[in-house]
């Protein structure tokens, strides 16, 4: 929604200005899986796009929670470890297999060898439990769409008969962390983003109001044919102050 492959969207960065402008209260939940979230603050700003790491929400994060206290056999991007630090991570014996998402080098061919999901689906076939940072299927770079981990997780859950917990959007949980750091109310607030099924749906089932943009993920096919329908559509996140000085309440 703010950049692609690094690439920043026209006018994020004076969207994102506009908005802490007209007050608004903002936090940045995502579900990118390929850097820690120091990473993700800094190379935000080196697009312009300022925020403390207090306002991101990562799904890294998230699972240092969930987890804690656990062995983890964890299968994710290398630059996500330092979110991991508090956990136990192992390779055998493990509690929980933690599943992360795909990048755009090779590093992701070792991640999710085959050997790495094999040994993944013995520890989930000796009672391990799975759980993913996020269950993507896809996500866009430069180059167009690229498979994301939500492929292996789903290999995981036929080969295993388990299912995985979601870590990242669209859970329930996920949401619920982004209003409780905003102590904001669900029907109060509008969660902006470019994916029917992460922001969209699982904003909506956890109540909040909802604004799709046009750039990044956005396709019209899948939103003609979608049974999740957000609150409003714009142009890109460049619009956002613009229409909500118009429309919102």
């Amino acid at each position: 929604m703010l950049h692609v492959s690094g690439r920043p969207i026209d006018g994020a960065a004076r969207a994102i200005l506009r908005l802490r402008e007209m007050g608004h209260r903002l936090r940045f939940v995502t579900n990118a899986t390929t850097k820690s979230r120091g990473e993700l603050v800094q190379a935000l700003g080196g697009l312009g796009i300022e925020l403390s790491p207090d306002e991101l929400q990562t799904t890294g994060a998230a699972a240092a929670t969930a987890l804690a206290g656990r062995r983890v056999l964890a299968l994710t991007m290398p630059a996500i470890v330092d979110d991991l630090e508090e956990l136990e991570l192992v390779g055998e014996s493990a509690d929980a297999v933690l599943l992360g998402g795909a990048d755009e080098t090779s590093e992701t061919n070792r991640v999710f060898s085959y050997m790495n999901l094999a040994r993944a689906f013995s520890e989930l076939d000796a009672g391990a439990e799975l759980y993913c940072l996020h269950k993507n299927r896809w996500w866009q770079t430069a180059r167009g769409p690229l498979l994301d981990a939500g492929a292996f997780v789903a290999a995981l859950e036929y080969a295993a008969g388990v299912s995985a917990t979601v870590l990242g959007k669209p859970s329930a949980a996920y949401f619920a962390a982004a209003l409780e750091a905003l102590d904001a109310d669900a029907e109060l607030t509008w969660m902006v983003g470019d994916d029917l099924e992460s922001d969209v749906a699982g904003a909506r089932a956890h109540g909040l109001r909802t604004i799709l943009v046009q750039t990044g993920k956005f396709r019209q096919s899948d939103l003609d044919h979608s049974p999740f329908e957000p609150d409003a559509v714009i142009g890109s996140i460049a619009d956002l102050p613009y229409w909500l000085d118009e429309h919102a309440l």
